[in-house]
């Protein structure tokens, strides 16, 4: 019987080092790996390359391993939310690679796939072509991308089995899906945790094959990055 189910975030994280490679799932603060994140921030590993779409917020998701000068490289598509990013930019502290939220996606779902690089006609013309291979294909010039690599990727999803089977939820089924497999080491945080065979085949979205560690976590904020409500009459 499989069984990819780990007792403790300690155990998940195994192996997590300075140096490393991590890809994290989510899209702005909705389905990012909370408890993955906490937990790199308490064993204050350092120097990392961290690939995601945004970089959070002053003090949640990954803006807690900026505040802790943990992370070296910052490749990501959206980050006007998070203060200490910026003044780490501008300031040189942190090196940053801005990428094209499809091209950025794309870069993840290759690396599951297997395959080392694709073109795309995104950032043609633009800094983002800069130094890379060109080539025209059907009158349309395309830039030639390379995949992801990455040591450990981190991702959340609302369910998953003990074989690492997952289900995710609403917009938390954004880049999540895309870096499950697209590392040497997929770790993924779940809502609940259930036996194998619980979980209807006809509703994973993520099969477990993509997945070697999951875990229960113990609570998920799942802060609203910007909430605008309307004032009562």
């Amino acid at each position: 019987m499989i069984n990819k189910k780990v007792d403790s975030i300690e155990e998940a994280l195994k192996g997590v080092s300075d140096h490393m490679t991590f890809m994290l799932g989510g899209f702005g603060l909705c389905g990012i790996p909370e408890n993955a994140i906490a937990e790199l921030a308490r064993k204050g590993v350092k120097n990392l390359t961290c690939i995601s779409n945004n970089a959070g917020v002053d003090d949640f998701g990954l803006g807690l391993l900026l505040q802790n000068k943990q992370i070296k490289k910052m490749i990501s598509s959206y980050v006007g939310e998070n203060d200490e990013f910026e003044r780490q930019m501008l300031s040189g502290e942190l090196e940053v690679e801005l990428t094209p939220q499809g091209t950025l996606a794309e870069k993840c779902r290759a690396a599951q796939a297997g395959f080392p690089a694709f073109y795309t006609p995104a950032g043609y013309g633009t800094e983002v072509a800069d130094g890379k291979e060109t080539r025209d294909f059907n009158g349309k010039m395309h830039v030639l991308e390379m995949a992801y690599k990455a040591d450990f990727a981190f991702v959340k999803a609302w369910k998953g089995d003990e074989a690492g089977n997952l289900i995710f939820k609403g917009t938390a089924r954004n880049f999540n899906p895309l870096m499950c497999g697209a590392a040497t080491i997929t770790v993924a945080e779940v809502e609940e945790l259930v036996p194998l065979g619980v979980l209807d085949p006809n509703q994973i979205h993520t099969p477990g094959i993509f997945v070697q560690r999951i875990f229960q976590g113990e609570k998920f904020e799942k802060r609203i990055e910007q909430r605008t409500v309307r004032q009562r009459r």
